[in-house]
């Protein structure tokens, strides 16, 4: 018998809807299972929780294999806008709420939200860009430490 999963600790580093979704995802299904749960955004990952972008995350049409569509295709202009509107159509349906309600519900059932030091360095940003769901800007030490004896999961 395996033992149960009680920490996990998500990487979200990519800031795009097929990058933001899936972290949000496992989050709040740790949370719903009582599983405590950290997220940890880097890079681009940092557009999830910034005030002045989490609501105007796109999905990637360009060479994203998932969507079957030739790479020159996906980078017709709109193609990005318009794929990003039916699949928030898609889930508005299915009743997955839009990233910044998402993020918040979420930070409610008690999951530590936490933005890399070294990419908020990197791209000039200070705690008041970020959400007021994120808890602190830590270090990859930092964020090692929040992660120890769980499960580590990069989407």
């Amino acid at each position: 018998m395996t033992a149960k999963i009680e920490k996990v600790s998500v990487i979200v580093s990519k800031g795009s809807l097929e990058g933001i979704y899936p972290a949000l995802i496992m989050a709040n299904g740790a949370r719903a299972e009582g599983i405590e749960a950290n997220l940890f955004f880097t890079f681009f990952g940092l557009d999830a929780v910034h005030k002045a972008k989490h609501e105007h995350i796109k999905l990637a049409t360009v060479g994203n294999p998932g969507l079957h569509l030739a790479t020159w295709a996906g980078g017709l202009p709109g193609m990005s806008a318009v794929m990003t509107h039916y699949l928030a159509r898609r889930m508005d349906e299915l009743d997955i709420p839009p990233i910044p309600e998402f993020v918040e519900l979420i930070a409610d059932t008690g999951a530590g939200l936490y933005a890399c030091q070294a990419s908020v360095d990197l791209f000039g940003l200070s705690k008041e860009d970020f959400v007021d769901q994120v808890r602190d800007i830590i270090t990859v030490g930092e964020f090692y430490d929040l992660a120890a004896g769980g499960q580590i999961i990069f989407t």
